[in-house]
């Protein structure tokens, strides 16, 4: 038995490798109570993929058998088979929107914001939807989620998909883990309190940092939130958006994110492609990005991911300069988490990543506890 399969073997739609891609993450997120397996397999079963409209027809119609199932469930009584089903819809349909601007997507939105803010408000204690400020005419839209003692100032985990990604799919993928160790969290995307109608008048922006920085503004008006334990994850490789805002912030204490690599990789392809503009990407660029760092960086990766390990490796020693507190997580084919994403056990990365999130909110709050007690070591 061949113990390095490829999950995508197993997925072979020729011409539809993106919805097999899609199907895939699926399936991972059902150990995150994201789907069930059963319902995976038997709405891929109706599917005609030839059919335009037969994916997000019958992804749809999951989705909406879950959040009928939800229903029943709160009127009788069954608080926590509604959330399970609230959660799974949600995850449903995020599937089955493909192309946010296909005819039927407003409806399926819609329905996604409905499952979402159910599920916020039958936690406990209740979760809110936020506005945040941001660009002038442009606000940020995310779920707050209390930690669950609920007692005075909490430490935060920030979660921030890369450009596109929808925040909806942070409440099956990490919120328990944040949860279980006591930390609220923030799930928060780029794509507008609208839902992404207007995401285009910003997606091409060379400053997408800067949410990060209203981020945190945001958290610091909030009275339940301790500032000196703020961490973010940036989910995601697509995108160097959320090192660069950490490197311009000394407030965060802890980000999981790609470093600055995919920044890196994208300037030495178009040096190779125009080396006569070489003068526009100094090299040490990144070199100083790292070196900005305020707060210990945790990069994580698959051995069987889309950027070879070995040369993550390098990049990451070349952004270990002036001691910066940058560490490296492959995970590599046998322990699994090791395909883009960690779509094939995101539950493994989640456990590492977050144990690594607690454990530096834990030596921060030490050492802010350490320089309040004797402020001359400060």
């Amino acid at each position: 038995m061949r113990s390095d399969l490829d999950p995508r073997e197993l997925v072979n739609w020729p011409g539809h490798e993106e919805l097999g891609l899609q199907f895939m993450r699926l399936l991972g997120a059902a150990q995150e109570g994201g789907s069930t397996v059963s319902e995976c397999f038997v709405t891929v079963s109706r599917i005609n993929l030839n059919e335009r409209d037969s994916w997000l027809r019958e992804w749809k119609r999951t989705a909406d058998a879950n959040h009928e199932r939800a229903k029943k469930a709160l009127s009788d009584g069954h608080l926590l088979t509604a959330k399970s089903n609230w959660l799974r819809a949600i995850s449903y349909y995020l599937t089955a929107i493909t192309d946010p601007s296909d005819r039927d997507a407003e409806d399926l939105l819609e329905s996604l914001r409905r499952s979402a803010h159910l599920y916020l408000e039958h936690l406990t204690p209740g979760g809110e939807v936020v506005e945040i400020p941001w660009l002038e005419g442009y606000s940020l839209e995310g779920y707050f989620l209390p930690s669950p003692s609920n007692r005075g100032r909490s430490a935060v985990v920030v979660c921030i998909g890369e450009p596109g990604h929808r925040k909806e799919e942070f409440l099956y993928k990490t919120a328990r883990y944040a949860r279980d160790r006591d930390m609220s969290l923030l799930a928060v995307d780029l794509l507008g309190p609208d839902g992404g109608l207007r995401f285009g008048e910003v997606v091409g922006r060379p400053d997408l940092e800067t949410a990060v920085g209203s981020i945190l503004d945001y958290l610091l008006t909030r009275h339940d939130v301790d500032e000196e334990r703020i961490a973010i994850l940036g989910d995601g490789t697509g995108s160097s958006f959320v090192a660069r805002g950490i490197a311009m912030d000394e407030r965060v204490a802890a980000a999981v994110c790609d470093g600055g690599i995919w920044d890196l990789l994208e300037r030495s392809f178009l040096r190779r492609r125009q080396p006569q503009q070489n003068e526009i990407f100094p090299p040490g660029r990144n070199r100083l990005l790292a070196q900005n760092f305020k707060c210990p960086v945790l990069i994580t990766m698959g051995e069987n991911g889309w950027l070879d390990a070995d040369r993550v490796f390098d990049l990451v020693n070349q952004l270990r300069t002036n001691q910066q507190d940058v560490s490296l997580k492959i995970f590599n084919r046998l322990e699994t988490a090791s395909h883009q994403g960690h779509v094939d056990n995101p539950s493994l990365a989640n456990e590492f990543i977050f144990d690594w999130i607690a454990d530096r909110l834990r030596t921060s709050a030490s050492a802010t506890a350490a320089r309040l007690t004797n402020p001359l070591q400060s």
